[in-house]
């Protein structure tokens, strides 16, 4: 399990990196709150540990802000505390702690604790699958995605990084539908889904927009990246026929792109330049990447 260490005391922060790497775990450790939180806005660790009293920001401030931020997937928190009182533990459970552990810690109870961490981690992402994932496709569903495009767009701004986004269309899906049945359009939505993910970047999200429409975000991706990407798409999308119940049936896609490197912070507006770059691919014959014209204009150059 990925975990993130918050501890400004040298000595302590060394000794639970050593024990938590030799119970298994893949560690991040960083001496303040502030480190912390620019760790897990950058990456996603299910378990954070972070000391209560540190400089700057401290383990309540650091539990608020993670709880504060609309996030995908739950971060589980342990407090350490050298408090050991019902007061202090009612105000760190109220700033969003789920365990506590007293220092000088205990090897055997940080192993049980971690224990149960695993545990209820496993049930947030049962229901964090069931909440967040298209039935059909198994890809993110429109809520998910929308809500990730947005704390992305957030991010990018904030860190003066881009953001891209795509909408892919399956061409003429209407057609399988109308001349296979919908059973076997199903087939063909679920392999499409399969083939984007499988040539996205590990960074990339992609979730069902709609339909036979997909929506992928890219982030750190500027125009040129997102046109590369776009390809790969296209190809693994047209490589080879799909395999269904009504035999092999070929497949292609369309896709517009839009691209904001700060330009654009309003959700809706990336979106609707993706959709219209998508609407000139579709116009201009199909199986195609086109960028959107917010894209184009921002280029260095133009």
């Amino acid at each position: 399990m990925k975990i993130l260490i918050a501890e400004d005391d040298t000595t302590s922060r060394l000794l639970f990196a050593a024990t938590l790497r030799k119970l298994g775990h893949a560690v991040t450790a960083v001496e303040d709150g502030r480190k912390a939180w620019e760790a897990w806005q950058k990456d996603e660790y299910p378990l954070l540990i972070s000391d209560w009293m540190m400089p700057d920001i401290d383990g309540l401030q650091l539990c608020r802000m993670i709880r504060s931020e609309p996030g995908l997937q739950y971060t589980y928190i342990i407090l350490l505390t050298a408090l050991d009182s019902k007061g202090s533990y009612l105000e760190g459970m109220d700033a969003g702690a789920d365990d506590f552990i007293t220092k000088p810690f205990d090897e055997e109870q940080l192993a049980a604790r971690l224990r149960v961490a695993e545990r209820i981690l496993g049930l947030h992402q049962k229901l964090h699958i069931q909440a967040t994932r298209d039935y059909l496709t198994g890809v993110w569903n429109r809520a998910s995605i929308m809500d990730y495009l947005q704390k992305e767009l957030k991010r990018g701004a904030r860190q003066d990084i881009c953001t891209s986004v795509m909408i892919a269309d399956l061409d003429h899906f209407k057609r399988i539908n109308d001349t296979y049945g919908h059973p076997t359009g199903d087939e063909i939505l679920q392999e499409a889904a399969r083939r984007m993910s499988s040539v996205l970047r590990g960074y990339d999200r992609i979730g069902r927009y709609g339909g036979e429409e997909f929506l992928i975000t890219a982030s750190g991706c500027d125009w040129s990246e997102a046109t590369a990407l776009g390809e790969r798409i296209c190809s693994s999308i047209r490589s080879e026929p799909a395999n269904s119940r009504a035999g092999q049936i070929d497949m292609t896609v369309s896709i517009g792109i839009a691209t904001s490197c700060g330009e654009v912070n309003d959700i809706g507006e990336l979106i609707a330049a993706a959709d219209q770059a998508l609407y000139q691919a579709k116009n201009a014959g199909r199986n195609r990447v086109e960028l959107s014209r917010l894209t184009t204009e921002s280029r260095p150059g133009t």
